[in-house]
């Protein structure tokens, strides 16, 4: 779904602010604000210039990317003014022979005359498709770099973490992210709630990023819940309720203790444990005074197999007597594999001597330090994990510090621009372009390929010369069966162009997990990925050359 704005104005487009109040003008670096001076004093400043946001290498050794952040971006363009406390820094900021009239420029300037140009966000993108275009003014735009590259750059790799990590995990576990207390400050933490939800996880521990996003909530209790307690004897109000309301238990402390006794001289489980560590056994049982609903036990704080999974089960029982069910364990420590096929063990005994249907099925939770090298591990070692807590390794992007978005001149005044380098990776692909991602007869993706503005729409059926950008030997036809134009207009500026909405939350993580199961799987895996063709049309390549060759000095020797 799309609308019009009629002046193409941020006042027109009713568009909140950015999450952060952080990201306004002056969240830039020193540079553009030099370069727009330089622009102003020389008359440039209000030349046509286009850019493109892109990135030169898929993250975390893998072949593709998640791209995140666009809506935040869209929030800042909207809402784009100068205060006078901004312009006095810049001002100070500056070299005092800095001329009143650029001031005087800064405080008239908004985003109205800009246009951007995106793929949708959530959605899986490639290295050098530009993932945004950005026209309008120059000056502006140079102002919007910084900022745009880091609204992008961070949302889109742990995006794409997140999606690793829910790849290898597989579609049927829980994936809870559980980074907040370890993220890079709290935007960090904040930014990661959002996009690792985009990227396919469940919940997050994060309340404040319920609170703005949405986001499922979970969290349970830490060890120093359990190891505030010192017996039994410490709970004073022991009655619990009937989930029904028909009836009350005055003592659920000695419920849980009965039960205990049976699980100890169970013919199943008899010999399993001894004498459970008794302060565990009370904070369990107080925490289920206080959610009989929504019962979960960390049973890692003195012994998982003799103490923490026989007190869990023992108050698990007794709250079933009184008709709740418990929710399961968690496991934050240890051989998660054998623990987590030993406790499912120990359920499936319950189930079978007490006559107890689905109790074998109480979810494990497992936690501490887990990356997608340990969920693989986990996975070939066999494990019973329903649930996969992960904070440090996800939020931090602890195997990856940066994408490496980049921000480049494409064009000016209609005029390509080609920025070189010996490195050729870092050769940028000039002229505004269009992007189309072909399809093949399965269904998935055969490649991405940008072509000039001018250049025909490729067709279905139509046979499509595909050349890499600057290895003349790599090249391909490809007949696509289905045509996707990649990029589409979220600020119109004064063009009046219909703008696309902002989805919601919810719809972006859909619109990623679709994207990534209509990937061809020898590109999403893990070791060794078949990397993804981004190609250029015959006539790009040709004019990317010729103006390669136009630019490049030439030697000479003597």
């Amino acid at each position: 779904m799309a609308e019009t704005i009629p002046n193409g104005g941020p006042e027109s487009a009713n568009i909140d602010g950015p999450t952060n109040p952080m990201v306004t003008p002056i969240l830039t670096d020193l540079y553009q604000f030099t370069m727009a001076y330089a622009y102003w004093k020389a008359g440039k400043h209000n030349e046509r210039a286009v850019f493109d946001l892109y990135f030169r290498r898929n993250p975390f050794g893998g072949e593709y990317t998640i791209f995140a952040g666009l809506e935040e971006c869209i929030k800042f363009i909207a809402n784009f003014k100068f205060t006078e406390d901004e312009i006095a820094f810049i001002r100070s900021s500056l070299p005092s022979s800095c001329e009143d009239g650029f001031f005087e420029y800064l405080r008239r300037l908004d985003c109205s005359d800009i246009e951007i140009y995106s793929i949708s966000e959530g959605s899986v993108v490639f290295p050098k498709v530009p993932l945004m275009r950005i026209e309008g003014p120059v000056a502006v735009v140079q102002l919007l770099e910084t900022p745009f590259v880091n609204l992008i750059n961070y949302a889109s790799l742990v995006t794409t973490n997140a999606a690793r990590h829910r790849f290898v995990a597989g579609r049927s576990k829980i994936l809870l992210e559980f980074g907040l207390r370890r993220a890079q400050g709290p935007d960090g933490g904040i930014s990661a709630s959002k996009y690792c939800y985009m990227g396919g996880f469940d919940a997050t521990s994060n309340v404040a990023a319920g609170k703005l996003f949405g986001i499922p909530l979970r969290g349970t209790h830490s060890h120093a819940f359990v190891s505030s307690f010192l017996s039994p004897d410490e709970i004073i109000e022991k009655s619990l309720q009937h989930h029904n309301g028909s009836s009350v238990c005055e003592d659920f402390v000695s419920l849980v203790q009965t039960w205990l006794d049976k699980l100890k001289w169970s013919h199943l489980l008899g010999g399993i444990f001894s004498e459970t560590n008794q302060s565990e056994l009370a904070a369990f049982a107080s925490y289920a005074l206080a959610f009989p609903g929504s019962f979960l036990a960390l049973v890692d704080t003195y012994d998982v197999m003799r103490s923490g999974l026989p007190n869990f089960c023992a108050v698990a029982l007794a709250l079933n007597d009184l008709g709740y069910k418990a929710v399961g364990i968690r496991l934050d420590s240890g051989d998660l594999a054998y623990q987590s096929c030993e406790a499912r063990k120990f359920f499936c005994a319950i189930e079978k001597e007490f006559g107890l249907p689905g109790f074998a099925k109480t979810s494990i939770t497992a936690s501490n330090d887990l990356n997608e090298e340990t969920l693989d591990a986990l996975n070939k070692q066999g494990h019973e994990v329903d649930a996969f807590g992960i904070g440090t390794h996800l939020v931090t992007c602890y195997a990856q510090a940066a994408l490496g978005v980049v921000f480049k001149l494409v064009e000016i005044n209609n005029q390509p621009r080609i920025k070189l380098s010996e490195d050729v990776s870092k050769v940028s692909i000039p002229c505004k372009k269009r992007c189309y991602r072909l399809y093949g007869k399965e269904g998935y993706p055969l490649v991405d390929i940008m072509t000039g503005e001018n250049e025909p729409h490729p067709k279905v059926g139509e046979r499509i010369l595909c050349r890499h950008p600057f290895s003349e030997s790599k090249r391909a036809y490809v007949v696509p069966q289905r045509v996707e134009e990649l990029l589409k207009c979220f600020w119109p500026g004064k063009s009046a162009k219909t703008r696309e909405d902002l989805p919601p939350l919810k719809e972006i993580r859909k619109r990623c997990i679709a994207q990534l199961d209509q990937m061809r799987p020898d590109h999403m895996r893990r070791l060794n990925p078949t990397p993804y063709k981004v190609s250029v049309s015959a006539k790009l390549y040709d004019f990317i050359h010729f103006l390669w060759l136009n630019e490049a000095p030439v030697g000479e020797l003597q």
